[in-house]
């Protein structure tokens, strides 16, 4: 494949007013949540005028639904459905198997559309930032979310199963999915959209003890009332809780009055309950551990996690009103064997597109890329998504993101305050696209291929069984 890796704008067609007459041609990068909840509000727009190719840089489109979300949560990935709408909607095409930087440039795009917006996320995990963490059998956990999901980029990585004890780091999403597949039992997964092999990997698990380690309190928990009630139900695993730790302190109760919030009360009140229980039998025990933080990590001779030293926290309350966690001098020893950190998540820097390195977002006002420096617009660019506002929120949080950015664009459309580009027909992003990738990868492809996947699992009544990239291309002739 033809790898150009020069970018940049050309400053004179990033300034002209939008060319009339013809339509209003946008390129979308990331085919994820953000990236077709941008593109429905856009094709929406009444009037229409507006053609929409929404980039891909994998075979397969929907980013972290395919990807991120765990097997065992099947109904969410349903929202797939309205995204399936949206790619049957005049002036949409998907150019999947194309990667920005690469193969397409910011360079290109000006050439081709007046208006470009990125949905790329947060692609990269923070790190803990202790002794130790880059010790063998310590991974940033969206690795193994992305093995167990299939990721073809990360189906090549493997994971020391045969441990007995894990510490999760981290109580978002992320960490439960993570603490919660590690204590499923593998007829539980059997009928999921699970990786083969990281189901073969998860029956020979060793695996007996599973920490998840928060440094707040249970009440700043990021993880729902639903995801804690089912922790709580879990086949093959009891779960259990230090009451010390999930006794609410001043400050959170405080939070917690003020909130009035039921939901939020009811997380709590399962909290507390788990620290009544007693032990059923099961074969796995699901530690949930609040107001401590990893200090260091402990290796052996080969340079293998044996242990993790913790501190303990208390709540201090910042000037602005904001709880933080403080360490106290309490120290312990955690004697686990393999460490997955789910404490942040960035994203990454795109050739030629202003970044902001401290947040790890793309610099925007209402979704509008602006200069670090000047915080003056950048004509013609635009983002939504994690790229955008940092990694929060739950998939249906992007669609409000992508409204707000949506209007944007259309505003800006509509006032004439885009670039002109020298080609914008479809024809010519096409004519582009063929040159510089041979495997293309059309919508109708990746139905072609997701029919394909969906037959593969109704023998094993499941959902799909997911193919690898070199098995796409096969069937679509790209060998």
């Amino acid at each position: 494949m033809d790898k150009r890796l020069h970018s940049g704008l050309n400053t004179r067609q990033m300034s002209a007013p939008a060319a009339t007459g013809g339509p209003q041609r946008v390129a979308i990068v990331g085919a994820g949540p953000a990236g077709f909840f941008l593109a429905e509000r856009l094709l929406s727009r009444e009037g229409g005028g507006v053609e929409v190719d929404l980039y891909e840089k994998l075979p397969a489109p929907y980013g972290l639904v395919r990807f991120g979300v765990a097997p065992d949560h099947e109904k969410i990935k349903n929202v797939t459905r309205a995204f399936d709408a949206v790619a049957r909607r005049p002036g949409f095409r998907y150019f999947g198997n194309v990667e920005f930087g690469a193969d397409v440039t910011l360079a290109d795009f000006a050439r081709h559309y007046h208006q470009v917006c990125f949905t790329t996320g947060a692609q990269t995990d923070r790190r803990m930032g202790i002794p130790g963490e880059d010790l063998l059998r310590s991974h940033p956990a969206t690795e193994f979310v992305a093995w167990y999901n299939g990721h073809p980029r990360f189906r090549h990585l493997s994971f020391d199963l045969s441990v007995e004890r894990v510490a999760v780091v981290g109580v978002g999403n992320v960490a439960v999915d993570v603490a919660r597949m590690l204590c499923r039992t593998p007829e539980e997964l059997a009928g999921t959209d699970i990786a083969d092999y990281a189901l073969d990997a998860l029956r020979q698990s060793r695996i007996k003890e599973v920490y998840l380690l928060g440094r707040r309190g249970p009440v700043q928990a990021a993880f729902t009332t639903p995801e804690t009630k089912e922790l709580g139900e879990l086949a093959g695993a009891d779960v259990t809780v230090r009451p010390e730790e999930v006794a609410v302190d001043p400050w959170s109760q405080a939070e917690l009055m003020r909130a009035q919030d039921r939901t939020l009360a009811k997380k709590v009140e399962l909290l507390r309950e788990f620290s009544t229980r007693a032990r059923t039998g099961k074969p796995k025990l699901l530690t949930l551990r609040f107001l401590v933080s990893p200090v260091e990590l402990h290796g052996d001779a080969s340079g293998r996690v044996i242990g993790m030293r913790l501190v303990r926290n208390a709540l201090i309350k910042e000037p602005n009103g904001a709880l933080r966690a403080a360490p106290i001098g309490w120290f312990e020893e955690l004697p686990v064997e393999l460490v997955f950190r789910s404490v942040g998540y960035r994203g990454v820097p795109l050739p030629g597109v202003p970044f902001d390195g401290d947040s790890g977002t793309i610099p925007n006002v209402s979704g509008r890329v602006v200069s670090p420096d000047t915080r003056h617009p950048t004509p013609g660019l635009y983002v939504a998504g994690w790229i955008k506002r940092g990694p929060s929120g739950v998939i249906g949080t992007n669609k409000p993101d992508a409204a707000e950015t949506a209007e944007a664009m259309l505003e800006d459309l509509e006032r004439g305050e885009v670039p002109r580009p020298a080609e914008p027909s479809a024809a010519a992003a096409l004519r582009l696209l063929r040159e510089r990738v041979p495997c293309l990868i059309t919508f109708e492809d990746w139905k072609k291929l997701d029919a394909l996947e969906s037959e593969r699992g109704k023998a094993g009544g499941r959902p799909r069984v997911k193919m690898s990239e070199a098995e796409m291309m096969k069937k679509l002739g790209c060998e």
